[in-house]
């Protein structure tokens, strides 16, 4: 057995043992606000429930490993004593994901995930409609767990109101497990679905995310797409050139003879099709192919 003092290794490789070993672990949305009003979501996976009377959700916008800085979570938590924590289900797995993308201070991650902003009823932040249960929750404490990269920061929540969608309800009115269709982060890439098992989503850490704004209206318009394609459409880096498009035409004898059909309808779904492959250069490739 491979037994490891954790004063013997790198905090990195410390974080990726805890990570990949106190799993599955379920996800805090958090919504919050700067001081201005600016809006600001990010995911968190050092979270859970830990009382029912009074309601306390507490999760950790940890200091980051590689430069010890903090997230804006947490500044806007400590500043505005208000959070809104929102499930992830699979159905906004991927647009979760790419909200987790380190953008600069001031851009609104709802719009580069393309998620949608709910006006929330007792707290200021934004709740995202397309979460299956919301939490408008009050700061009652920031406790810092230390001052070097990988230290936690408990933020301890008091839900002061639950929004709950009724399309996850049983016929009691209780949350069914089998329609609320949670996830769950594992380590590395990999995250855990209640229904199913595991699955992988590639992390944007290295890289922004164009923004599901980047995508054309007529492809986050079209029903062929879910929230999860327009997801890994926004997780690319750069949006592909006329050339390549071109180059990539030319080579591909299914591409040219859906553009030489003339049909829309099967256009997207081929680029439907190259995004459950996961390739989705080849996606846009094909949305953005001139017939």
């Amino acid at each position: 057995m491979l037994s490891i003092d954790p004063k013997d290794i790198s905090p990195v490789k410390l974080q990726g043992y805890l990570q990949s070993a106190v799993a599955p672990r379920p996800i805090a949305f958090a919504s919050t606000l700067d001081e201005n009003g600016t809006p600001n979501l990010s995911p968190f996976s050092f979270f859970n429930v830990f009382s029912s009377n009074p309601p306390i959700l507490i999760f950790s916008p940890a200091r980051r490993v590689r430069n010890n800085t903090v997230k804006h979570t947490l500044i806007n938590a400590e500043n505005t004593k208000e959070v809104v924590i929102n499930v992830v289900n699979y159905d906004i797995v991927q647009q979760m994901s790419l909200s987790s993308t380190e953008y600069p201070d001031g851009v609104n991650e709802f719009l580069k995930s393309g998620l949608t902003m709910l006006p929330s009823d007792v707290v200021k932040p934004f709740r995202v409609a397309e979460s299956p249960v919301q939490f408008e929750c009050k700061v009652n404490d920031v406790i810092a767990l230390g001052d070097q990269g990988g230290a936690g920061n408990l933020v301890i929540c008091e839900v002061v109101k639950i929004h709950i969608n009724e399309a996850v309800l049983d016929k009691d009115g209780l949350i069914d497990q089998h329609k609320i269709d949670l996830v769950a982060r594992m380590g590395a890439n990999w995250y855990s679905r209640s229904n199913i098992g595991m699955f992988e989503v590639e992390k944007p850490l290295t890289t922004l995310g164009v923004g599901v704004d980047a995508i054309p209206n007529f492809v986050k318009e079209s029903p062929i797409f879910n929230g999860n394609d327009l997801g890994k459409l926004g997780n690319v880096e750069a949006i592909p050139t006329e050339e390549e498009i071109a180059i990539f035409v030319q080579s591909n004898f299914t591409v040219k003879a859906v553009l030489s059909a003339d049909d829309e309808t099967k256009k997207q779904q081929l680029a439907k099709d190259f995004l459950d492959q996961n390739d989705t250069i080849s996606a846009w490739k094909v949305l953005l192919a001139k017939q």
